[in-house]
C-alpha cells in the first residue's frame, strides 16, 4: 500500500500533536498556580476539546503508521474516529452553551465547534470512501490532520491569551 510514502508526514504531524498536548497541560497547570482558572465547565467546553483534537491527530498518525494496515481496516478505523469526532463536537457545543463563565462569540463557535465538526465529518466521509478509493483518501486524511492540528493550535493560543489577559477577574 502507499502508506509508507506518508511515513515522514505522519511522524511530523503526530509528534507535533503529542508535543502540543503536553504544552496545553503546562499552560493550564501554570495558569492554575497563579489564580483559580474559574468555572470548570468553561475549561471542559474550551480546553478539553483542544486536547481531544490533538489526540485525534496523534491517533490518525498512529493508525496510518500501523504495520499491516489494509484498506478495509484503515477505512473502518477512520470511519469510527469520524463518527466519534462528530459526536464529541456536538457534545462540546452543548458544553459551551451550558457553561456560564464566558459568553462565546462567533469566532469561538467557528473554531471550537464549526471547523472541528466539519473536519470530523470529512474524516467520516473519507473513511467510507476509503473502502473504494484508499489512495485518494490518503490526501483527505492528511488535510483532516493538518486542519485539526491548526484548530488545536488556534484554540490553545486563544485559551492562553484569554487566561493571561483576564487574570484576577
Amino acid at each position: 500500500m502507499l502508506l509508507y510514502r506518508w511515513e515522514t508526514f505522519y511522524v511530523i504531524v503526530g509528534s507535533s500533536a503529542a508535543a502540543l498536548t503536553g504544552l496545553q497541560f503546562v499552560v493550564i497547570a501554570l495558569s492554575a498556580q497563579g489564580q483559580k482558572i474559574g468555572d470548570a465547565s468553561a475549561v471542559e467546553a474550551f480546553g478539553t476539546p483542544t486536547i481531544v483534537h490533538f489526540c485525534a491527530v496523534l491517533t490518525v498518525a498512529a493508525l496510518m503508521a500501523t504495520p499491516g494496515q489494509t484498506p478495509a481496516t484503515l477505512a473502518t478505523c477512520l470511519t469510527v474516529l469520524g463518527v466519534a469526532g462528530v459526536l464529541y463536537t456536538l457534545f462540546t457545543a452543548l458544553r459551551a452553551r451550558r457553561q456560564s463563565a464566558y459568553e462565546p462569540v462567533f469566532e469561538d463557535w467557528l473554531w471550537h465547534v464549526g471547523l472541528p465538526f466539519a473536519d470530523y465529518g470529512v474524516l467520516l466521509v473519507t473513511g467510507i470512501v476509503a473502502f473504494r478509493n484508499p489512495t485518494g483518501a490518503l490526501y483527505a486524511v492528511a488535510a483532516f490532520s493538518l486542519l485539526l492540528l491548526f484548530v488545536g493550535i488556534h484554540n490553545a493560543w486563544d485559551s492562553a491569551v484569554y487566561i493571561s489577559t483576564h487574570r484576577g477577574e
